[in-house]
């Protein structure tokens, strides 16, 4: 390793704990676990430097300030997202609907085992986070891609694919979050609310794309 460790702000750790170039990840592994121990809210970069063992002033190589650490850990929470939901979706196989119901049931699987990716994921979308906002987009789009298969399978037209997108993504931040604050009995009662929500919410775009009146009329 170039330099001597005091230059790089190393503190409290051996010089081989570390080589040049990975303080970085160090950083947004340390963020990660703040993240999940306190809430989004409850660390600072000075925290974070401190539970790597360097000094307060280390961080300030890699990240203009909390929130530039904040906005990497969110696109690296998309990035294992995007790969996990896809690996649910399998293809649309056997058919799409079930796919889609695995879709959500990995989606949930992710906020319960990564609640600091999922909650730097889904914080404030502000200035800060347009580094995330490419992979944020991606999974926005692959959901997009599988609504046009659920509706393609009910002959119904792809016009509101992207609604139908949206209202599912809705309905299962709304669901992951209420999971993670405690609201439900466990991960089965969650996935039970998300899958009746969903093909709820499936159920009312064929009705639309069919011309059959709602129940409940629109506002």
């Amino acid at each position: 390793m170039g330099g001597d460790a005091g230059d790089c702000g190393w503190r409290g750790m051996g010089r081989r704990s570390y080589h040049h170039g990975r303080l970085r990840e160090a950083l947004i592994a340390a963020a990660r676990a703040l993240i999940s121990e306190r809430g989004l809210a409850g660390f600072t970069l000075a925290e974070a430097a401190k539970r790597v063992g360097v000094t307060g002033a280390a961080p300030y190589r890699h990240f203009a300030d909390r929130d530039a650490l904040v906005a990497a850990l969110a696109q690296d929470g998309f990035s294992h997202f995007n790969q996990l939901l896809g690996r649910a979706w399998d293809g649309g196989k056997p058919d799409p609907v079930a796919a889609l119901r695995r879709r959500g049931e990995a989606y949930l699987a992710f906020a319960r085992d990564e609640p600091g990716l999922y909650r730097a994921m889904f914080g404030d979308a502000g200035p800060s986070r347009r580094p995330a906002d490419g992979a944020a987009r991606a999974a926005f789009d692959e959901q997009v891609r599988a609504c046009v298969d659920v509706l393609r399978f009910f002959h119904a037209p792809e016009r509101d694919a992207e609604t139908l997108a949206m209202q599912i993504w809705a309905m299962s931040h709304g669901v992951a979050d209420l999971m993670l604050s405690g609201h439900f009995e466990g991960p089965e009662q969650a996935n039970k609310i998300l899958d009746s929500g969903v093909a709820a919410l499936v159920e009312g775009a064929m009705r639309k794309a069919l011309g059959i009146a709602s129940v409940i009329p629109a506002g």
